[in-house]
């Protein structure tokens, strides 16, 4: 195996990275450049330069990729309707593919020979970033120190930590891991690792609780052009303000909290708590669109592949050839998704209370219950003879056996 010269590292400055920041140093005998994507984690970027250059970095990356995040791929994913067992609105998923693009754009830049992740070999973030790179740049070498090293506990990394002097952002009142982006904050670890336990309320940083929630419910309105957001309460929003209004609307109501044992790709279960307050009510809003601009087999047809799609992307697979032919498909599908959806937000809840499209297949002369002159209700009883002829043959086969 040839020396590694330079390693590109996508660093969080958390515990993890920042350990295997110094490792890779020391293991590697190697430059290590520390690249960061801005992904709407907010405040958690302030030190982030300072603490990979104090920790060894030869040079550090912050890229500012919160428009393509939202533009390319939340957008797109919330198009194809995805989640993920039920629950699950995939808010790491979708990250990291575009987290391991960037930095292989960085690594090209950099001229390094090497990449790295602080993903450990339980997880599925390993599957999502080696997927990236294998389709993107396969000629870059893959370092992954978690199945490398002898470092096998959040303990043993403190204290590698501590002998260092890299700060330990993990504490005792905080023993969790958490993942965060402008879609979602994702908790992992600690006491969530018993399923019996109930997550402690404290431990949510985006919403308040349904409980603490205004006792006044708010309305808002949603506007879609072709399945995407494009309107807040008849503002139009570039994508990233859209969602970040969303986002804080959801918040402030108690909306998007997830507690979920879910399939690992690696085959084990796992507990995790999420919060996607803006992704929840775009969910829910374009749903009820869909309900009068998607015809009846097309829609029936996308949603019994929106689990395999959901699947693609929680196992890692956005840069493969069927995720993306999947996704032209399910764009097609929402191409009429365009129109207005009015929500009721409270105590946690989000209620649909009004729908409306210029591309409407809903038509009210045909769905009264009053008298119309375009249904003929007695044309339902060849249709009933012909649908109920099957059943019919077999009873009769049945009764004489």
């Amino acid at each position: 195996m040839p020396d590694v010269k330079k390693v590109v590292l996508a660093y969080s400055g958390g515990l993890d990275t920042s350990v295997i920041l110094r490792w890779l140093i020391e293991h590697y005998h190697c430059d290590v450049v520390a690249y960061c994507a801005d992904l709407g984690q907010g405040e958690e970027l302030i030190t982030v330069r300072d603490k990979a250059l104090k920790t060894g970095a030869s040079g550090v990356h912050i890229l500012d990729l919160r428009e393509t995040f939202v533009r390319d791929f939340i957008f797109p994913m919330l198009r194809g309707a995805a989640v993920y067992e039920g629950s699950y609105l995939l808010g790491t998923s979708i990250a990291r593919p575009l987290i391991a693009q960037a930095q292989v754009e960085v690594a090209r830049r950099e001229g390094a020979d090497a990449v790295a992740h602080g993903a450990t070999g339980k997880g599925n973030d390993q599957v999502r970033f080696e997927l990236t790179y294998a389709a993107l740049a396969p000629e870059l070498r893959v370092i992954a120190p978690w199945r490398e090293w002898d470092l096998n506990s959040r303990t043993s990394l403190i204290e590698f930590a501590k002998r260092h002097d890299i700060p330990v952002p993990v504490t005792a009142e905080r023993p969790y891991s958490m993942d965060r982006n402008l879609f979602h904050i994702s908790y992992e670890g600690g006491i969530l690792e018993d399923p019996w336990s109930a997550p402690p309320d404290k431990m949510y940083l985006l919403t308040q609780s349904p409980e603490t929630a205004p006792d006044i419910p708010v309305s808002v309105e949603i506007e879609f052009e072709s399945g995407n957001p494009v309107a807040v309460d008849g503002r139009r929003l570039e994508p990233v303000a859209l969602l970040e209004q969303v986002n804080r609307l959801g918040a402030e109501h108690g909306i998007g909290r997830v507690d979920l044992v879910e399939n690992r790709f690696v085959g084990m279960k796992s507990r995790g708590c999420y919060e996607t307050p803006g992704g929840t009510i775009l969910t829910v809003a374009r749903r009820a669109l869909e309900s009068i601009t998607l015809d009846r087999e097309v829609l029936h047809l996308r949603d019994s592949l929106v689990p395999r799609y959901a699947e693609m992307i929680y196992y890692g697979f956005w840069f493969s050839p069927e995720r993306q032919a999947l996704q032209g498909f399910l764009d097609e599908c929402v191409k009429d998704a365009t129109g207005t959806v009015r929500l009721k937000l409270y105590k946690g809840n989000v209620q649909v209370t009004g729908r409306r499209s210029p591309r409407s297949l809903y038509r009210t002369d045909f769905a009264t219950f009053e008298a119309d002159s375009v249904y003929r209700q007695r044309d339902a009883e060849g249709f009933i003879n012909l649908n109920a002829l099957r059943l019919k043959i077999r009873s009769l086969r049945d009764r004489r056996s």
